[in-house]
């Protein structure tokens, strides 16, 4: 366990955030093996077809990852406030809700899963593995939800350091059964996907086992087990914006990669291996936008407005530095990047340079995107998860008029440039929406704490 509640901030968030750094890391991971082994054995259709669907997988495990997270912000905060009977009432009211969202998210998923792909564009020639492995990836679901559920609770008191050393495992075992289910079986898209899930649910059981033999504070006892029409609306007020969040934010991204799909498989192909490199680029601010969502609930918690927005301004600070010079690296060595993805010989000449190009314009803007995630979560730990919707609305907003607007007229190019319109669209909203948010925590500090 961690209180966030005394000592150096920057410090504490950053003891925090390595470890959720190296996790997020090696969940990208995940998805950079299934492409990296998918694009090299299987070649750049395979991987287009793996990668066609991104969007919605993002969109769908976007919405559950989020929720997840929502849970967390109140058990954080009675954790800061010294509570622990009702946090662990909470998490009961919270698992409870995590159960029914699992079934239903799956199961309609699951249903609408040939509808989603064919309302993508995806040409034909790489229809049959998109569906397949997004239709396994969906199977997957309820894993997700138990994975991130019970990681929520390790971080709410502080320990990051658990969910990513099963995630390590998992990992180490997600490759090996990518090599076993596409070199050995040959079983194609869908041994990749089935890999991703297997994987997935052992980090879920290696939590569950963990919690229960070691984390007495977060264990459940029958005392806990009592529904509340209080703490199902707190989690619902908490969850639901964050999951929408990251679905409405998906939805901009499904349009722009419907655009981008439009382009041909050259375009599909660069797209999915600059993805893949971005997604992993943006792990770092991923990571410390979470510590500092946890500092600002536990200080919140403990009636510490101030404290929570000094932990604020400097991970705020940090995380621009760290993009700036991430983004320098993706300037340099975008290209480099993308070939442990595609293989880089004269047939693939048009991939390779197209991929490079998207992660050059993405490296410009890398300072935005660590504003945008840090002050976002920073919102959503002071307990306005609410307004912090409008920011993936934003986003949402932007992506979608460059789609319609600008790529008939610039093409890929336009394609370059739309994660970075949206991140400085949203940045415009949500930082001074952080400010504010700490003036209003500050009002209501001692007249609405959680009870």
């Amino acid at each position: 366990m961690k209180n966030m509640t005394s000592g150096d901030p920057l410090r504490l968030i950053w003891s925090f955030a390595v470890p959720l750094l190296l996790g997020n890391l090696l969940q990208q991971t995940y998805n950079m093996m299934d492409a990296a082994i998918v694009g090299r054995f299987l070649g750049p259709m395979a991987l287009a077809g793996v990668g066609a669907t991104s969007s919605v997988q993002f969109l769908v495990l976007g919405f559950c990852i989020g929720i997840c997270a929502g849970f967390g912000i109140p058990f954080a905060t009675f954790f800061g406030a010294d509570r622990p009977d009702r946090m662990r009432r909470s998490i009961f009211n919270a698992a409870v809700m995590a159960v029914v969202a699992s079934v239903v998210i799956t199961v309609t998923v699951c249903i609408l899963c040939g509808g989603i792909v064919r309302m993508l564009h995806i040409p034909d020639n790489i229809y049959g593995s998109a569906h397949t492995y997004l239709f396994i990836i969906f199977l997957g679901i309820p894993f997700t939800i138990f994975y991130n559920f019970l990681s929520s609770m390790m971080r709410a008191i502080g320990d990051s350091r658990t969910p990513f050393i099963f995630l390590a495992v998992s990992t180490v075992l997600n490759i090996i059964l990518d090599l076993l289910f596409i070199v050995v079986l040959d079983r194609g898209v869908a041994g990749a996907a089935a890999a991703t899930v297997m994987s997935q649910g052992t980090s879920a059981v290696l939590c569950f086992v963990y919690i229960r033999r070691h984390q007495p504070v977060i264990r459940l006892t029958k005392e806990d087990m009592v529904l509340t029409r209080e703490d199902i609306v707190r989690h619902l007020v908490m969850s639901v914006p964050m999951g929408l969040q990251y679905s409405i934010t998906a939805i901009g991204t499904m349009v722009m990669q419907t655009a981008n799909n439009s382009l041909g498989d050259v375009y599909i192909s660069a797209f999915t291996a600059g993805s893949r490199i971005k997604q992993l680029s943006m792990s770092p601010f991923d990571a410390l936008a979470t510590g500092v969502s946890v500092f600002c609930s536990q200080n919140l918690g403990a009636g510490n407005v101030k404290r929570a927005k000094e932990g604020m301004i400097k991970g705020l600070i940090s995380g621009m530095a760290i993009g700036t010079v991430f983004g320098l690296i993706l300037m340099r060595f975008g290209r480099v990047l993308s070939t442990l993805f595609i293989e880089d010989i004269p047939e693939n000449t048009a991939i390779l340079d197209a991929s490079g190009k998207y992660l050059f314009c993405l490296g410009i803007f890398g300072w935005a995107i660590a504003m945008l995630n840090i002050s976002r979560m920073s919102v959503q730990g002071l307990g306005y998860s609410g307004l912090a919707i409008f920011s993936g609305v934003i986003e949402m907003i932007a992506r979608i008029v460059v789609a319609f607007a600008f790529v008939p007229l610039y093409g890929f190019t336009a394609i370059c440039f739309s994660d970075q319109t949206a991140w400085v669209c949203a940045d415009l909203y949500v930082f001074p929406l952080s400010l504010i948010c700490i003036r209003k925590a500050a009002k209501r500090l001692g007249h609405d704490q959680p009870t």
